[in-house]
């Protein structure tokens, strides 16, 4: 019965990763001006909607009585960015990162995720108070005083929501793991990594936890891969993680005993600095797919067709047997900053950061920072290309 179910979650899933291009675009290629035509195993196209506006912005009238400072604190006066996104109980739950005005420059504040809930994926209610912060918890020594950044979250079967967050305490970045039941209380359990080989990895800069998922039932659900939970993480190369709890990680190492990175910046692309991983990842007909975001170099090493420093999305294909193993990557973004949000802003370069997608009323959903500044999102439809 399990393998019959998972076959027919694979059917499913089949009907809706139908691209409207064959072509392959597997690496490398010469790189073109042009936009290539997605090939058969990536997702899309994401369309922006009607009107071409953020969906979330900063609001200097939310406050809360925060317990690191203590004192009454304009949580998202500043800038809101980077959401995650999941689905319950009929709709889509947006949480973002915010940043108080506390001090001026990318990284120098303090960020808090807040919670929205939209009925049709794009109109959302903004909670008053966040919902993840820096407190008097057993995380302080590592959230203090930069807080709660850019989550990832996935759902179990069982309705176990997960999170996988940056705990920044403006020394070193930790990917940082929390659990809730309903969205709204969550309980930290530390960095990822903490009791892995030991505790060799504890004070490992690390961030950008994607966790693998897949449908069923038409619900996008945490998977296992090979017996195990599986993430992809990191910014400067893609690396993997298994877990048996989802809450201790263990990071994949490589035959040297160090980290072993799936994939890397290339010279001339436009991820040619940066290689961080987005949204959960999906189990799909052709494989596991992993949205990433790519940054490009600012010196003569970057691809000469995007602006230099700009913040592009891309997609790898891992092997389902050995997730571990790239088997397709676009060589040119499917999504990039072209509205006039996603390129001002505190990133004046141009950003979209994917963090958040999610499976809703047959279509795909994928949320991501402007710019780090606000919050915008793109919808793929897999009816309008199906034959």
């Amino acid at each position: 019965m399990i393998l019959r179910h998972f076959f027919l979650s694979l059917l499913l899933a089949a009907s809706l990763f139908s691209a409207s291009a064959q072509v392959s675009v597997n690496n490398p290629v010469a790189n073109s001006s042009k936009a290539t035509s997605l090939p058969v195993w990536a997702l899309g196209s994401f369309i922006r909607p009607a009107g071409d506006t953020p969906i979330l912005k900063s609001n200097p009238a939310l406050s809360f009585y925060c317990p690191m400072r203590k004192s009454q604190v304009r949580w998202a006066e500043s800038d809101v960015f980077n959401p995650a996104a999941v689905v319950k109980d009929g709709k889509i739950v947006v949480l973002f990162r915010s940043e108080d005005n506390s001090a001026t420059g990318i990284g120098m504040r303090t960020s808090r995720i807040g919670m929205a809930v939209s009925a049709d994926g794009i109109r959302m209610h903004v909670s008053k108070e966040p919902v993840m912060y820096p407190a008097e918890d057993a995380a302080k020594e590592f959230e203090w005083p930069g807080g709660c950044e850019d989550p990832r979250v996935a759902v179990s079967e069982d309705g176990l929501y997960v999170m996988l967050y940056t705990m920044w305490n403006r020394k070193v970045p930790r990917l940082g793991v929390a659990t809730s039941r309903d969205l709204l209380h969550w309980q930290k359990h530390g960095p990822a990594f903490a009791k892995a080989y030991n505790g060799r990895f504890l004070n490992l800069e690390c961030k950008s936890g994607s966790v693998v998922t897949q449908l069923k039932d038409g619900k996008q659900v945490i998977a296992k891969v090979n017996g195990k939970y599986l993430m992809y993480w990191g910014e400067h190369a893609v690396c993997a993680a298994t877990s048996d709890d989802l809450i201790n990680w263990t990071p994949v190492l490589g035959r040297d005993n160090e980290m072993l990175s799936l994939i890397e910046p290339r010279e001339g692309f436009f991820d040619s600095d940066l290689t961080e991983c987005g949204p959960p990842s999906i189990i799909t007909p052709n494989g596991i797919l992993l949205i990433y975001n790519g940054k490009n170099r600012n010196d003569y090493k970057r691809d000469t067709h995007f602006t230099a420093g700009t913040y592009s999305a891309g997609q790898v294909l891992f092997d389902l047997n050995n997730p571990f193993k790239p088997i397709g990557r676009l060589d040119t973004p499917f999504f990039k900053p072209e509205a006039s949000f996603e390129k001002s802003g505190q990133y004046t370069d141009g950003t979209v950061f994917m963090e958040g997608l999610v499976y809703f009323r047959n279509q795909w959903f994928l949320y991501y920072g402007c710019a780090d500044s606000k919050v915008g999102v793109a919808v793929y439809n897999p009816g309008q290309n199906l034959n």
